[in-house]
């Protein structure tokens, strides 16, 4: 117990083990050159994010009652089986027995980071080591942007900077839901790591209010990320549409309505209608972004374009007008229904076929018929009725 509280005051002072009791300062050293193979004493490698609790096990296979000691990276010892010489209440025990020392270090820093040496006084000694890694997440994560408002069309400008990070950020970009490709650079400061990554877009009018997303891909941090609204201005975009008629052809004696819609950013300030290669025809009635004519002649022929601008540029949108014949009215066929009615008459005539006999002595024609009805006895007489 004498040697055990004479090492804790040169231990906790950061001293050498040259001031520990002969019989023990002669055990340390007989530990600090590796011997044996080890298959006795197990232990692995640690890594944990800054600030958190790292936990170091030196276990033993079929222990033998030996002492298990746990020395830092300076080869101080932090733990001689359950005593801890090393005055650094960040390290706690948390279970010892014949084959196991397990220490927790709390609010680990980068300069914790470095081999433990897991020693058992066996006969030869033993020796192993683990290495605890300490990563450092970036400290912030900045985008930006060349310029806060693009007109489309124009090449812009991003940067995304992770700041003091261990190990070193990968940056990741995304356009929406689309993965973009940066250029990155590193810097190094002492044992961290500054990461720069340049993006160049392109932007266009669909580009207006999708975010730019910078991504953090680091093994400290999950989904770490920050992001830009882009904000593209955009000359108009120009529609006409037809109101009426809703259907069918555009024909002579019949009304036409246009409508002409207008988007852009800034919202188009200035529209108006005007015929393409010709005047507009006196009869046309414009109302603000509408276009009416009444009555539709051929004379209206022609190409109506309804323009739209705003401080980026114009653009227009046209409608060709072609005026057909009015339909043709024929009238509905008619069907007539002759009814005759056949009234039964008789006629009764008598004429000869051949001479009356003595026709020749009478007067006049009256005679002779007279004189020839008068002959009923005469057989050469002929008779014949006309019905």
């Amino acid at each position: 117990m004498a040697g055990r509280a004479q090492r804790s005051g040169p231990a906790a002072r950061g001293g050498a083990p040259g001031l520990l009791p002969p019989l023990l300062l002669l055990l340390c050293a007989a530990a600090l050159v590796p011997t044996g193979d080890g298959q006795n004493l197990v232990t692995e490698d640690v890594t944990v994010v800054e600030g958190d609790v790292a936990t170091i096990s030196c276990r033993v296979k079929n222990s033998d009652d030996s002492v298990i000691q746990l020395l830092n990276p300076n080869r101080q010892t932090i733990y001689f089986r359950d005593f801890r010489p090393l005055k650094d209440s960040r390290f706690q025990l948390v279970n010892f027995s014949n084959s196991e020392l397990r220490v927790s270090l709390t609010n680990v820093s980068i300069s914790d980071e470095g081999r433990y040496f897991c020693q058992l006084y066996t006969d030869p000694p033993q020796e192993i080591y683990t290495t605890i890694t300490v990563l450092v997440p970036p400290r912030n994560l900045v985008i930006d942007i060349q310029k806060e408002i693009a007109v489309e069309g124009e090449e812009i400008e991003l940067n995304c900077t992770a700041m003091a990070s261990r190990p070193a950020t990968t940056i990741r970009w995304f356009k929406g839901n689309k993965e973009l490709t940066g250029k990155s650079e590193v810097e190094q400061w002492s044992d961290m790591y500054t990461v720069t990554s340049q993006l160049l877009l392109k932007v266009g009018r669909e580009d207006d209010g999708v975010p730019v997303i910078c991504l953090v891909d680091h093994p400290a941090v999950k989904d770490l990320q920050t992001q830009r609204y882009l904000e593209v201005m955009y000359k108009p975009q120009v529609r006409v549409s037809q109101n009426y008629p809703v259907q069918g052809l555009t024909r002579e004696g019949e009304p036409l309505e246009l409508t002409c819609a207008a988007f852009g950013k800034p919202q188009p300030t200035d529209m108006r209608w005007l015929r393409v290669d010709d005047e507009m025809p006196q009869h046309v009635v414009v109302s603000g972004s509408n276009l009416l004519i009444s009555n539709l002649n051929k004379t209206d022929n022609g190409t109506y374009r309804c323009e739209a601008s705003n401080a980026v540029g114009k653009s227009h949108a046209d409608y060709m007008l072609f005026v057909y014949d009015p339909p043709t009215t024929i009238p509905p066929p008619t069907t007539t229904t002759t009814t005759t009615t056949t009234i039964p008459t008789t006629i009764t005539g008598t004429y000869f076929t051949h001479e009356a006999k003595g026709a020749d002595d009478a007067a006049d024609a009256d005679t002779a018929i007279i004189n020839a009805e008068g002959g009923q006895n005469n057989s050469e007489e002929k008779k014949e009725y006309f019905i």
